[in-house]
């Protein structure tokens, strides 16, 4: 079997698993609770440490606490390894100190199918934390489940598009959640970085993929992740998804009260409402 070990362990997460349950349960604990009227198909989290941007993430997870049965297909940047592509992972499972999670290798090869910027290789995925980081979040909330985990190595909007195509027509009969991980601006000044990252929320908040594009290809904003946030939006619209409401926001300053360059954090679902 092919594993992809952990990467960022001891770096942006404990590599302990008795502190690591501990801490990502605590996370868990002080999120708020909220009840989502309808069925959850995607969520933004970010994927900085923990220190720094788990609390926001606990906000999105916590929502899917007691699920089972069921495929997290995760996407996210890559940020150390450069391809022309969206990759999915090509091994068996990815490990994490809570335990090893399986790759959904059904529904991988039916996305797979739908061919290029779609490859399936382990580019982008050795070293990169972006997915990692949602792991153990996903073992503490989920049972009996697996991950289809995908890196965006290019990002621009055909990609985007052609990814998000793929997923509503693989993913529709498919017990699944689609996790776009992503932080926002980087290194603003505290005030600034609240303006730029306030412009993701109202396009999360309109349920607006394409506006998302625009406004990042304008560098009217900024997400690291803004291709797999946008794809997010785009495939769970097309699975059913009506509306978004954003959970958590803030920034790296909120945290350390170092307000002089920070990266901003934010957490969002994705979900189609209950009708009467």
């Amino acid at each position: 079997m092919i594993t992809r070990p952990p990467a960022v362990a001891g770096m942006f997460y404990p590599s302990r698993p008795d502190i690591l349950t501990q801490q990502v349960d605590d996370l868990l604990e002080r999120a708020e609770s909220r009840s989502i009227p309808g069925t959850i198909k995607g969520l933004l989290a970010p994927h900085a440490g923990y220190m720094y941007s788990g609390f926001t993430a606990a906000h999105g997870y916590k929502l899917l606490r007691g699920q089972s049965h069921i495929t997290a297909v995760l996407i996210g940047p890559s940020h150390r390894e450069y391809f022309d592509g969206v990759s999915i992972y090509s091994g068996d499972a990815y490990q994490t100190p809570l335990g090893t999670v399986m790759i959904d290798t059904s529904l991988r090869d039916a996305l797979a199918a739908s061919g290029h910027p779609i490859i399936v290789t382990s580019y982008g995925h050795r070293e990169e934390h972006s997915i990692e980081v949602q792991l153990p979040f996903l073992q503490r909330v989920l049972t009996d489940f697996t991950i289809l985990p995908i890196i965006m190595g290019e990002q621009r909007r055909e990609y985007v598009e052609t990814l998000a195509e793929a997923l509503i027509s693989t993913c529709r009969d498919r017990s699944v959640v689609i996790v776009a991980s992503s932080d926002l601006s980087h290194y603003y000044p505290y005030h600034i970085a609240q303006e730029l990252d306030r412009i993701v929320q109202e396009d999360v908040s309109q349920f607006d993929a394409r506006k998302l594009l625009d406004d990042i290809e304008h560098e009217r904003t900024e997400a690291c992740g803004g291709g797999p946030l946008a794809a997010m939006l785009l495939a769970t619209q097309g699975l059913g998804a009506d509306r978004t409401e954003i959970l958590h926001a803030c920034n790296s300053g909120d945290v350390t009260g170092d307000k002089t360059g920070v990266v901003g954090y934010l957490s969002a679902v994705s979900f189609q409402s209950t009708t009467a």
